[in-house]
């Protein structure tokens, strides 16, 4: 067991995960860029676009798992509640695209990967820019959706998301609150029982895929079961405003490199 290479990927996890839980998105927008670029900048692996998705994909599955336990412990009545319904509908249909394009990403070049995380990413940014701002909270029981437009758009969510090992919550919420018109506090905590279930998916995919590697990616998600919940509770206590504008630059510098990277070749 390679010492450097259990610290590097310890690190990753956390520092991932941290600044999912500080800024509220998906894991995997961060995740992905670190895992392809600091090992092998640290000369300490090279993974390919595969094996970075399977790792990314499995830390999203245990960090939901571990999102989901701790809104059923500290939930408090009337405090966010899950949409049974909506749940049903977007969840089924984002883990039949997830389990889809998952076991599917083992037939993509890893060019293909990386390209459709740029598209990912510029998408993110884009979004992370959008005020999103939900309708006034209302009883989760007399929520009405289009549950056409909630499979289909959960749907692609899934399809892309699975790709490149991203449970999609960062475009699953903007379309719950902005399109569906979900009132907000329903919409976090529907999203993360959502965003599980695809991650269920995702990691079945994987799984019959291949290309896992096995103790970089139990070291990823040790990190990153530590950072994520510190940081959520940072988050409470400081202005998380201009680290989420500083992170939109990263994100759009990597996608300007995973872009170059493809179309230099």
């Amino acid at each position: 067991m390679d010492i450097l290479l259990f610290i590097v990927m310890v690190v990753l996890g956390f520092v991932g995960s941290f600044f999912s839980g500080l800024l509220g998105i998906g894991g995997a927008i961060i995740n992905y860029p670190l895992l392809l670029y600091v090992p092998s900048g640290l000369d300490v692996a090279d993974f390919s676009a595969h094996e970075v998705a399977s790792i990314s994909m499995f830390q999203v599955f245990f960090a939901s798992l571990a999102g989901v336990l701790a809104f059923r412990k500290n939930r408090k009545n009337g405090s966010a509640v899950v949409h049974k319904g909506l749940v049903m509908y977007m969840g089924s249909s984002i883990l039949a695209g997830s389990l889809i394009s998952s076991f599917a990403s083992g037939y993509l070049t890893g060019d293909v990967i990386n390209l459709i995380y740029g598209t990912l990413a510029i998408l993110a940014v884009i979004l992370m820019l959008i005020p999103n701002k939900g309708k006034e909270d209302d009883q989760a029981g007399q929520i009405a959706f289009n549950k056409g437009i909630a499979i289909g758009s959960a749907f692609l969510v899934g399809v892309v998301s699975g790709i490149v090992g991203a449970g999609g919550a960062f475009i699953l919420i903007p379309i719950m609150l902005t399109v569906l018109k979900i009132p907000t506090r329903t919409t976090i905590a529907s999203s993360l029982a959502i965003v599980f279930i695809s991650a269920v998916g995702g990691v079945i995919g994987k799984l019959t895929g291949g290309a896992i590697p096995l103790w970089p990616t139990v070291f990823t998600i040790a990190g990153s079961l530590i950072g994520a919940p510190l940081g959520s509770k940072v988050s409470s206590k400081i202005n998380v405003k201009l680290l989420r504008y500083g992170l939109v630059v990263l994100i759009a510098l990597t996608a300007i490199k995973v872009w170059s990277s493809i179309l230099m070749k």
